[in-house]
């Protein structure tokens, strides 16, 4: 899973309308149409998708203040009108915090981000700068060394040091090409823009075997009645597992917030987003969840959030766990040759760490995502997940386990208290044909719950990781 945060304390926020480096040289304001009015893509560019997840890329958002994104080609990838490249910076100083893969080949683009924020408590971080098609993973001495010159082309352009957080995916054992890499942020400066094409551009650099791009964007109002905005960019398909997926991504927001409750909050979302989402059980070397807040929302002299007791800091808190799920399961949702999202509800248990592993053991499980890719109502491989998932207290006597359809109808009961109903198998398949269904299992043994999303495996999964290098 990723570890703890790293947190970047706060840095005075100069006036709104301040120019931090010649690239953005006028006020950057954020989009007036709230999440609910949000359009969606039936872009020429997508059609060969489902209209499910056509559904899920967004024509406009609510973008936070003074933050400005791109997503360029700069030759790391072979196709040319393939982008490669995502540049989003501030125009002010951001308070940073990141969760980083646990994996022990750690990227090199995960070892200098860590060391950015390790070297200068993270104050003056303006921006993230992401490559795809390298992941510039396992690549030594000269990888290190790449990785700087990608986060000092960054500060070329504020004129700060160590001011980005780096991110790189793509293919695992080659190197960067560097040159080009430093030339794209150059140029992707030049592009940079607060509307939706801009911040679709970023997520669209940030592909590699994603179908879709994955933008997010909300308006959130503190009990304070301090409105502010998130935004965020995730990328991820295959190679997805809570203990670390090839899963890049980032929230950005014009909250003000102390760092070390920025910390806390971003754990806290982390493993109720992130950490809960899994595709096919393998771990990845790069994965990076980075949140960067400018203070925008609030006037230069004020202090924004700084008591965890607060109202604000719990809204907040709970705003991030609102939005990074929803990114997450955007991660699921695109999963290699997936043809359902899953969401496993584990409830009544003691604890809500158990209730995860449970939730885990079942989301991970080959024969269960098989059996729900065929359609098959083998509850048995369910309940099997359930008794050698390691939770000791786990009775039996009183556990039950049910399909839950997403349409509103009748949730069919599969074991009630140990005992095994006797299934309307056409029902069954009914709802085995849906998209989105949910499995919920109750231990009855407490009252704490987790939920984890995932995906079944088919053919398709095979293909595509058997032909990725190609």
């Amino acid at each position: 899973m990723y570890k703890s945060a790293r947190l970047a304390s706060p840095a005075p926020n100069p006036p709104r309308t301040r120019t931090m480096w010649p690239a953005l040289t006028k006020t950057i304001s954020a989009g007036s149409q709230s999440t609910a009015a949000r359009l969606y893509s039936t872009s020429a560019k997508y059609a060969h998708l489902t209209p499910r997840k056509q559904s899920f890329i967004p024509t406009s958002g609510t973008y936070p203040a003074g933050f400005r994104a791109t997503g360029i080609h700069c030759g790391v990838k072979k196709k040319s009108d393939v982008k490669d490249l995502a540049l989003i910076l501030s125009d002010r100083p951001c308070t940073t915090a990141a969760v980083f893969t646990t994996n022990a080949f750690k990227a090199a683009p995960v070892l200098v981000s860590r060391e950015i924020l390790d070297k200068n408590g993270g104050q003056g971080i303006y921006g993230v700068v992401t490559n795809s098609g390298c992941a510039n993973a396992v690549t030594g001495t000269l990888g290190l060394e790449n990785a700087r010159r990608m986060a000092h082309a960054v500060d070329l352009l504020t004129g700060q040091p160590d001011s980005a957080v780096i991110m790189s995916t793509g293919v695992i054992g080659q190197h960067l090409p560097i040159g080009k890499i430093e030339q794209g942020v150059h140029d992707a400066a030049q592009s940079l823009g607060s509307d939706n094409d801009a911040w679709s551009r970023a997520a669209e650099a940030f592909m590699t075997t994603d179908t879709f791009p994955k933008l997010r964007s909300a308006t959130f109002t503190l009990p304070s009645g301090t409105t502010f905005r998130m935004a965020g960019i995730t990328k991820g398909a295959g190679m997805i597992h809570p203990n670390m997926a090839t899963l890049l991504g980032f929230i950005v927001t014009d909250a003000r917030i102390a760092a070390p409750l920025l910390g806390k909050a971003l754990k806290h979302a982390v493993d109720r987003s992130f950490n809960a989402i899994s595709v096919d059980g393998d771990m990845s070397t790069n994965d990076t969840i980075a949140v960067l807040a400018n203070g925008a929302a609030v006037e230069s002299d004020g202090e924004g959030i700084v008591d965890e007791e607060s109202e604000d800091y719990a809204s907040f808190r709970d705003g991030l766990v609102e939005f990074a799920a929803d990114l997450a399961q955007l991660v699921v949702r695109d999963g290699e040759g997936a043809t359902k999202f899953v969401t496993v509800n584990v409830q009544g248990a003691n604890t809500f760490e158990e209730a995860k592993q449970v939730a885990s053991t079942i989301a991970t499980s080959s024969l269960v995502k098989t059996a729900l890719y065929g359609q098959d109502a083998n509850w048995g491989r369910i309940l099997c997940a359930v008794g050698y998932s390691g939770v000791s207290s786990i009775d039996p006597s009183r556990v039950s386990v049910s399909f839950v359809p997403t349409d509103g109808s009748a949730i069919l009961p599969l074991l009630v208290r140990g005992e095994p109903e006797n299934v309307d198998e056409a029902r069954a398949s009914e709802i085995l044909k849906m998209e989105d269904l949910e499995i919920r299992v109750e231990l009855a043994l407490g009252s704490e719950s987790a939920r984890m999303w995932t995906c079944d495996l088919s053919h398709e999964y095979i293909t595509i990781n058997a032909d990725y290098r190609s």
